[in-house]
């Protein structure tokens, strides 16, 4: 039995185990939040949250669905969907999720990987029976948001990508073994930040982004002292920030961030890893499927749907070698590829208002 729950957005209870004690006021519209009840797999009987609005006049023409990585949620969108609703002259829906083990869905049980997060989502996907869906990807919402649609790839016209791969991670160059900095590798930040303060590094991490990356080494003892102090890595928390933060309130939903971080040096390739209630895990079956079969589906030789992608520089999914991939694989991308020299990898924090215009753009709200 599928199970919809809806928060009347003045009410003070949340239907879930989320650690969230205080929701932004804008994380969702009026009567427009919904915990779905997942009815299969390892996560069966948790409730998943998801915001559906609709906006304009007359019937959606197209269904925005926002898939979000780690270790955010989907208030991450929050400014591009602002400027998409201002913007936008044609009806559309949206369609913004948060994974379990983060926002306000249920606590994770598991240290979970795209391939169990993806599970999740399809289940959404059928309940809701999303068609005309234009796609936007962040992080490893990338795998997650292809791996689950590619089960239903006709239900995709468009796909927006945002410092994203879905394809082998080329060990060349910039990669999450050696950014921002050799001596502060990102895959390894959950070997050095204990669980206690995992919550207030991850939040500052998003919105970070300096003009020197060696500000990142000098400035951490100072942000260790003011987390101590506060609970934040910011002296000046901000809403934003401080929601990112307490969804990390519970160890159960630190330890499945931390894996999903733990994963990076094997992103797209696939890995053999034990986790510690479910023994040896395989993931290379899921990144398999997916890169078997987007081209075949989704390129030119298959729906040619409408792909385009705004890229942070400053991060290794952002290298020469991943835009490569997604054009081998996707070639209508070619000419439609917007790079910002000076951002990294949380691109939605820093350029809204470009990522709204190209979803108008490629999904025809104009």
């Amino acid at each position: 039995m599928v199970i919809l729950i809806v928060l009347k957005s003045n009410s003070k209870s949340i239907p879930s185990n989320t650690p969230v004690t205080s929701v932004p006021p804008d994380y969702y519209p009026k009567d427009c939040g919904y915990w779905f009840e997942i009815s299969d797999g390892l996560d069966a009987g948790k409730k998943m949250f998801f915001r559906d609005s609709s906006h304009g006049v007359g019937d959606p023409e197209e269904v925005i669905v926002f898939v979000h990585g780690n270790p955010e949620s989907s208030y991450t969108y929050r400014n591009v969907i602002d400027h998409l609703i201002n913007t936008a002259k044609k009806p559309f829906r949206i369609i913004a999720m948060d994974h379990i083990g983060f926002g306000l869905s249920d606590q994770a049980s598991f240290e979970m990987v795209c391939m169990d997060h993806a599970d999740n989502l399809s289940q959404l996907i059928r309940h809701l029976d999303l068609k005309k869906v234009t796609l936007i990807i962040h992080d490893w919402g990338g795998p997650i948001g292809i791996g689950a649609f590619l089960r239903d790839p006709k239900r995709v016209s468009n796909l927006v990508i945002l410092n994203s791969t879905v394809f082998p991670f080329p060990k060349l160059g910039m990669t999450y073994e050696n950014y921002p900095l050799k001596q502060f590798p990102w895959a390894n930040t959950p070997n050095v930040i204990p669980n206690n303060l995992w919550g207030a590094f991850a939040s500052f991490a998003i919105f970070y982004n300096p003009d020197d990356p060696q500000e990142l080494i000098s400035d951490l003892p100072k942000m260790l002292a003011t987390s101590r102090e506060t609970g934040s890595f910011s002296e000046n928390e901000s809403i934003a920030q401080k929601f990112f933060r307490e969804q990390f309130l519970s160890e159960k939903n630190v330890m499945s961030s931390k894996r999903l971080v733990l994963q990076t040096p094997v992103w797209g390739h696939g890995n053999l890893y034990k986790e510690l209630t479910l023994g040896e895990r395989d993931t290379s079956p899921f990144y398999r499927f997916i890169q078997d079969n987007i081209s075949m589906y989704w390129g030119p030789d298959g729906q040619n749907i409408g792909v385009q992608a705004v890229i942070g520089k400053w991060d290794p999914s952002a290298k020469d070698e991943v835009m490569k991939q997604w054009v081998d694989n996707l070639p209508q991308l070619e000419g439609y590829i917007n790079i910002f020299e000076n951002a990294g990898h949380f691109i939605e924090e820093i350029e809204p208002i470009t990522i709204a215009n190209a979803i108008i753009e490629v999904a025809n709200l104009k």
